[in-house]
């Protein structure tokens, strides 16, 4: 123990040759310490035979515990996973050939080569070519001009071949355009079943012709999947899946692959491989582990984990827990900011927001732009801008603070780690193939919706400044009632910040404190837009003085903005 020039009290550990403010506690029973041939630290639990990079403590033992006993209760959130889906009758509809251009014209049929690539034939005129005769009309309005044509590389990009010159291009011939600007030629579209229409299409263009096999084991699900999916090349993990558990050999019409998704999804989340964190206090929401690097192999864990990502997409499956809202903004090569830190960290965010309606000078608070951060115990300091710790905030500068710090606080030591997970991505689905869905409809993708049971909503409601018999709660419910699932899921997403539900429905949800129910509060004035508090599952509906009024404010909240309205 040591006390540095300011009077505070620190702890040296002379084995680990590093330094933490927290007391030292002594290796919980069973666990030993041991090097290995490298030099390198790891733990032994000798109750489970297990081992970890990262130094356990009571809390983590207990966190592992508790991911244990979700793990054994996996049959039954099983049941519930396999009811999700997209949209509609979506999931009945899956294994068909799914096409948004609709049919092929009178005369025009589709066929495969011996390659596996798709051609067209024109009975009216016998002839045959590469190119989709529904290409031109629907990607674009003019056809090409004469002796020309568009292709597509290996990633779907589309690209220009000129038969008269005998040469290619990325340049569209009708637009000038070129097509490595905005990935797939797609018309931009706001509903979300037009769009996964889209994806669905561009996936199609992208994949492989016949399967390939993944054969892993229930016991070593998470090493065995990693070893399988980084042995395959990205061409190959566009192919078909054909998952086999041995021992459970049998056709995979796409249940054992539904289901592989559905474990190994969960595995990753075993606190031993210290790759993610809880976003917040509530069990929905994940985020990548500033701690990760405690595991040597962390980088190719999360490049093996964003290839898994980018499978699901593109396979058409779903995954059991989702990330934050930010973390899919960062899938979608969209900005971060302050608004984002609420759902992550709301303490932090009322600090900002305090910092920004305040004079700060007046009050006396002294600040500079540079943040200290603790990982493990350890506790470092960074500049939020060159020489940051020297440079003192102020009532002019303190806007450029706040979306420093924001910017700092969303993405605090895991640039290497999201790096390496968009490596993977990308090599199976470019980021630009999901350029036109936002934050929360990438989650639906990801994740599916299950249908919603209005009656356990109802039950599990409470308000505030209203009764259940007020009008504008009445209308509430009747506008419910009338929208159909999607919307529904959409209100959900709204108030609660996910489109998921735990496995004991509304009476299960959870807030910022631990249990929270849905809340509907009566808030504001008439002419207000809605307001929702995600961390605490409320709503804030204004008093409207009819039920038109009401449909047409709640539309709007929940179509129309992208985190408009919540807090």
């Amino acid at each position: 123990m040591n006390v540095d020039q300011h009077g505070r009290v620190y702890y040296v550990d002379h084995v680990e040759k590093r330094t933490t403010w927290d007391r030292p506690e002594p290796l919980p029973p069973s666990w030993e310490r041991r090097v290995d041939n490298m030099g390198r630290i790891y733990y032994v639990d000798h109750f489970t035979r297990t081992t970890t990079w990262q130094r356990p403590t009571l809390e983590s033992v207990r966190n592992y515990e508790q991911w244990q006993l979700q793990r054994s209760q996996l049959q039954g959130a099983m049941q519930q996973f396999n009811q999700r889906f997209i949209y509609g009758d979506f999931s009945s509809t899956q294994n068909k050939e799914f096409d948004p251009l609709g049919p092929l014209p009178h005369g025009w049929e589709k066929r495969t080569d011996s390659n596996g690539r798709v051609y067209f034939v024109n009975h009216n005129t016998r002839i045959t070519q590469w190119e989709d005769p529904r290409s031109q009309g629907q990607l674009n309005e003019k056809p090409l001009p004469e002796g020309w044509e568009m292709r597509f590389t290996v990633d779907g990009i589309p690209y220009f071949v000129d038969h008269n010159r005998r040469t290619t291009t990325y340049i569209d011939p009708r637009t000038g355009k070129s097509a490595l600007d905005n990935g797939p030629q797609i018309a931009y579209v706001r509903d979300f079943k037009a769009k996964v229409h889209y994806f669905r299409f561009w996936c199609q263009q992208l994949a492989m012709p016949q399967h390939i096999k993944i054969t892993v084991s229930r016991k070593t699900l998470f090493e065995d999947s990693f070893q399988q999916i980084m042995s395959f090349s990205p061409q190959d993990l566009r192919r078909r899946l054909w998952v086999i558990f041995p021992g459970e050999e049998g056709l995979d019409y796409g249940g054992v692959a539904r289901e592989w998704f559905f474990l190994l999804s969960h595995e990753v989340l075993n606190p031993m491989y210290c790759l993610f964190e809880y976003a917040g206090k509530d069990n929905y929401c994940l985020q990548i582990n500033p701690a990760s690097y405690i595991n040597p192999d962390h980088l190719k864990y999360f490049r093996f984990i964003g290839r898994f990502i980018a499978m699901a997409l593109f396979h058409g499956k779903f995954i059991d827990t989702g990330f934050s809202l930010p973390f899919y903004k960062r899938i979608l090569n969209k900005p971060v900011g302050l608004k984002d830190l609420e759902s992550v960290d709301p303490e932090f965010y009322n600090s900002l927001i305090w910092v920004k309606e305040n004079d700060i000078e007046e009050c006396g608070l002294e600040m500079f732009f540079s943040v200290d951060k603790e990982i493990l115990g350890e506790i470092k300091s960074h500049d939020l801008k060159p020489n940051g710790s020297n440079i003192l905030v102020t009532e002019e500068n303190k806007e450029e603070y706040i979306r420093l710090v924001a910017e700092w606080r969303l993405s605090r030591g895991v640039e290497e780690q999201t790096q390496a997970f968009f490596e993977g991505f990308n090599e199976i689905l470019p980021q630009q193939y999901l350029q036109y869905f936002d934050a929360k409809e990438l989650e639906v993708l990801l994740c599916g919706m299950q249908e919603i049971d209005l009656n356990d909503w109802q039950r599990h409601t409470i308000y505030r400044h209203y009764t259940r018999t007020s009008r504008q709660i009445v209308w509430f419910w009747q506008f419910v009632k009338e929208i159909d699932n999607e919307k529904r899921m959409r209100l959900l997403q709204f108030v609660t910040g996910t489109c998921r539900l735990p496995v004991g429905g509304f009476a299960d949800l959870m807030g910022i404190n631990g249990p929270q129910k849905f809340c509907i509060e009566k808030v504001g004035k008439e002419n207000w837009l809605p307001r929702s508090h995600t961390c605490f599952n409320r709503l804030d509906l204004p008093p409207y003085k009819n039920y038109e009024q009401l449909k047409e404010k709640l539309l709007f909240a929940i179509e129309e903005t992208e985190g408009f309205g919540q807090e």
